[in-house]
């Protein structure tokens, strides 16, 4: 049963404020795998067992820094990594990933906490891979939301000297418009204050957000990082497209169907399914020994 006060609120709330929320929300779960997935412990044991956040694994020679995947909104650890990972894996890679951004009594459904404050837990569990680790720094691909937070990390919390590239994979980095869903915050004041107490992530993605108007001042980079951002224009959810690029300096951006006209990857594909994402992430991790990403590149 809902507290007294809880009740009251719910009670004052007019109906029509709760449409944009949904929308919202909405747009988001269909954006992301944990929409279709259901993750349990045995999965996160298999991800272990696989060598997949298996903290006694030692980076090798050739690949000699750990990877850290960061989840999408609405994603976790295990969900939003059940094809990358085990690609990366395959290949050599010590592959770790985290969950962030939890809310109480939201199992599974995760980055919805404020991106700042999901930045802070990012550092804190990169200090545990280099610890276990003994790597003096790591690599990072992150989906969506993942793609961006990170960047909070490597400008304000001391990320830089132990990030080598970050590589975004359809990341929010100037906001997104969800398909222009966010104008209708426009039509309901209000709206946006509701959502961003109940779950501050999705609107800290807004365009123009305040957050993110903070975390692209002054330019998108921080020295003696490289950059790299893999975009879809079949992309619904981080939109415009155009918006996930970065400019500066170490930067390459990557417009998937520039490599491969027939890819019809969607924000969901790109960083689940899509051999061609994939490739051209590894590419970017080791770019000594890059490839020609095609529409072939889907091994």
């Amino acid at each position: 049963m809902l507290p007294r006060r809880r009740i009251r609120r719910i009670r004052k709330t007019k109906p029509r404020t709760l449409l944009p929320a949904l929308a919202l929300a909405v747009a988001a779960t269909a954006a992301t795998p944990t929409a279709a997935l259901a993750t349990d412990t045995a999965a996160r044991g298999q991800a272990v067992s696989s060598g997949w956040n298996d903290y006694s694994c030692k980076p090798s020679a050739q690949h000699p820094r750990p990877v850290v995947l960061v989840h999408g909104t609405l994603g976790n650890s295990v969900d939003n990594w059940l094809g990358f990972a085990p690609y990366l894996v395959q290949r050599g890679y010590c592959v770790f990933s985290l969950d962030y951004g939890q809310l109480p009594a939201v199992p599974f459904f995760h980055g919805l906490g404020a991106v700042d404050e999901s930045a802070k837990q990012l550092s804190a569990y990169v200090d545990r891979v280099l610890a276990a680790t003994g790597a003096a720094k790591v690599d990072m691909v992150g989906h969506s939301q993942g793609g961006m937070m990170p960047r909070y990390y490597l400008k304000f919390l001391g990320g830089a000297p132990k990030v080598n590239a970050l590589i975004g994979i359809a990341p929010t980095n100037h906001g997104t418009t969800l398909s222009g869903l966010t104008k209708l915050l426009d039509y309901f004041p209000g709206a946006g204050d509701l959502i961003a107490e109940g779950a501050p992530g999705l609107m800290d993605q807004v365009v123009d957000s305040d957050f993110l108007r903070r975390l692209n001042e002054g330019g998108d980079t921080v020295p003696g990082v490289r950059y790299t951002v893999i975009a879809t224009k079949y992309d619904e959810v981080a939109t415009p497209y155009q918006a996930q690029f970065l400019s500066g300096p170490n930067v390459r951006n990557v417009l998937i169907q520039d490599l491969c006209a027939t890819d019809i990857s969607e924000h969901l594909a790109i960083g689940l399914t899509d051999g061609l994402a994939f490739h051209e992430a590894v590419n970017a991790l080791d770019p000594d020994h890059a490839t020609p990403t095609t529409c072939a590149s889907d091994d």
